[in-house]
C-alpha cells in the first residue's frame, strides 16, 4: 500500500478516535450516564458529532480506497486530505455552534463526491480493458 493512502485511512482512524474521546469528556463533564444519547445539549451536540463522522467515514474509507486503487493514488490522496480538513472543521464548527458547520460539511462532501467519480472512473476503466 502506498504510504499516502495509508496515512489518509490513519488519520481517519485516529479522526474517529478523537470523536470517542470527545464524547466521553462530554458524558464526565454534564453527568450524561451511559447507555443515554441525551441529557445536557452540549453532550447531544459531541455525540452527534461522533454520529455524524461515523456515518460520513463508512462512505468515504471505501470511496477513497477505490479511488486509490482503481486510479491515481496522488489525487485520491488530495481528496481524501480535504475531507479530513472538511471533516476536522466540521466538528469543530458543530461543537461551537451548530449552525456553522455548513461551509466545512460542503468542503467535505465534496471531496467526497469527487472520490466517487474518481472510483466510479476507474471501475469503468478496469472495465473496458477487460
Amino acid at each position: 500500500m502506498n504510504p499516502w493512502v495509508a496515512l489518509v485511512v490513519w488519520s481517519t482512524v485516529c479522526l474517529l478516535l478523537a470523536t470517542t474521546f470527545i464524547v466521553g469528556r462530554a458524558r464526565a463533564r454534564y453527568g450524561v450516564k451511559a447507555p443515554a444519547i441525551s441529557g445536557h445539549p452540549e453532550f447531544e451536540r459531541a455525540y452527534r458529532v461522533q454520529m455524524n463522522t461515523i456515518e460520513q467515514a463508512i462512505m468515504f474509507l471505501p470511496a477513497f480506497l477505490l479511488a486509490a486503487s482503481l486510479s491515481r493514488h496522488d489525487i485520491a490522496c488530495v481528496l481524501g486530505a480535504i475531507w479530513l480538513l472538511g471533516r476536522i472543521g466540521y466538528i469543530v464548527a458543530y461543537l461551537r455552534n451548530p449552525a456553522s458547520r455548513g461551509p466545512a460539511f460542503v468542503i467535505a462532501m465534496l471531496a467526497f463526491a469527487g472520490l466517487l467519480i474518481q472510483s466510479a472512473w476507474g471501475i469503468a476503466w478496469r472495465f473496458m480493458l477487460s
